[in-house]
C-alpha cells in the first residue's frame, strides 16, 4: 500500500468514558478507492471509532489523520475532506430535498454557483432528482438515507464515513444504496475512500477489507476471502432427519464446536483437522440414535460463520 494513497490513518486510537474504554488502541490504514468495513456486535466500538475519525470526539490517546490532516490539531482541514452519514442522520423534514442539501452545502461554505450544480449532479446520482421539491418528511426511509448520502457527498469529500447507513431499510433499497457506493469508488480518478460499519454480513462481503471489532479493538483484519479462510475445512453441512435429533447428537460430539440450522440441514463447526473424523462418527452415531443420516460434507465457510466464531471468542473466559 503506497503511503501517498493512504487517506485515513490511525495509530493507537483510544477513547475512554470514565472507566469504560470504548476504543482501545485502534490502528487503521485505508487507501484511496478502498471500501473498508467495520463489523462487530453492538457496543464493540464501531460508532465511537467513526466519531473519533470525524472529529466529533477527541481521543483519550493516539492519533488519527484524514488526507494528511491531524484530526486533533487540524480538525477543520480534516473535516473539509470528510462526508459523514451517522446512524441518526437529522433531516429537516419541513424543508424540501434540495433545501436540505443546500443547508448542508452552505454550512460547509459552498456558494450558490458551487452548490447548485453539484446538488443537481448528486441528486441525479442517488436517484432523487425528480423528488428535489418534495419535503423530506414525505420521503420513505430508503429515500431519506439516499438524501443523507447526497448531503454527505455535496462537498466532494475524499473520505466518506457511513455508520450503519442501511439499518432498517428494505433489501431492495439496501441493494440500491450499495450500488451507489460501488459506483462512487469505481469512478476513474475519484480517489474516494469509504469506511462503513454494518451489521449485515452480505454487505461486509462487498468491502475490499474488513476489520472485526471486539471490546474496542480490531482483533482481525483482512479481505473477505482471508477472513473466510480462518474456518477453512471446519464447516460441515449435515443432511438427515429429524433435524432436532441430528442437532442433539452432533452437539454431543467432542470435536464439534457449534451447530446451527440452515433450512433443511445443519451447519457444524468442527475443530481444526477433525472434519473426516466427525463425518465418520456421525455416520454411525445418527442411525444408532434413531435418526436418518443422508450425508455430511465440508463446505466453504461464510462471513456469518466467521462472525459467530469471533463473537463466541469474546465470551470465552480469560
Amino acid at each position: 500500500m503506497n503511503s501517498d494513497d493512504i487517506l485515513v490513518q490511525a495509530s493507537g486510537l483510544q477513547k475512554s468514558f470514565g472507566d469504560v474504554r470504548a476504543v482501545n488502541g485502534v490502528d487503521l490504514k485505508i487507501a484511496s478507492g478502498e471500501i473498508y468495513g467495520l463489523v462487530g456486535s453492538d457496543g464493540a466500538g464501531k460508532t465511537t471509532t467513526m466519531r473519533l475519525l470525524v472529529g466529533a470526539l477527541l481521543p483519550t490517546n493516539g492519533e488519527a489523520s484524514i488526507c494528511g490532516h491531524s484530526v486533533k490539531t487540524q480538525v477543520e482541514q480534516a473535516r473539509a475532506q470528510l462526508g459523514y452519514l451517522s446512524q441518526r442522520f437529522s433531516l429537516y423534514e419541513d424543508l424540501t430535498v434540495l433545501e436540505n442539501i443546500r443547508f448542508f452545502a452552505e454550512m460547509r461554505g459552498l456558494k450558490p454557483n458551487e452548490w447548485l450544480p453539484r446538488s443537481m449532479e448528486i441528486l441525479e446520482f442517488v436517484g432523487l432528482a425528480k423528488f428535489q421539491h418534495r419535503r423530506a418528511g414525505q420521503l420513505s426511509g430508503g429515500m431519506k438515507q439516499k438524501l443523507g448520502l447526497a448531503s454527505a457527498l455535496v462537498t466532494r469529500p475524499r473520505v466518506l464515513l457511513l455508520d450503519e447507513p442501511t439499518t432498517g431499510v428494505d433489501p431492495v433499497t439496501r441493494q440500491d444504496f450499495w450500488q451507489l457506493i460501488i459506483q462512487l469508488v469505481s469512478v476513474k480518478d475519484s480517489g474516494v475512500s469509504v469506511i462503513i460499519s454494518t451489521p449485515y454480513m452480505d454487505e461486509a462481503a462487498r468491502c475490499h477489507r474488513i476489520g472485526f471489532m471486539q471490546k474496542g479493538e480490531i482483533i482481525v483484519e483482512g479481505t473477505p476471502g482471508q477472513l473466510r479462510n480462518m474456518l477453512n475445512q471446519r464447516i460441515l453441512e449435515l443432511r438427515g432427519t429429524p433435524l432436532p435429533l441430528l442437532k442433539h447428537i452432533s452437539a454431543q460430539n467432542a470435536e464439534v464446536e457449534d451447530v446451527r440450522s440452515f433450512g433443511d440441514r445443519l451447519h457444524l463447526r468442527v475443530k481444526a483437522g477433525q472434519s473426516d473424523t466427525v463425518v465418520k462418527d456421525l455416520e454411525n452415531a445418527i442411525p444408532a440414535g434413531g435418526g436418518n443420516f443422508l450425508g455430511a460434507r465440508p463446505i466453504a465457510s461464510t462471513l456469518e460463520d466467521v462472525f459467530i466464531y469471533l463473537s463466541e471468542r469474546e465470551h470465552e473466559p480469560a
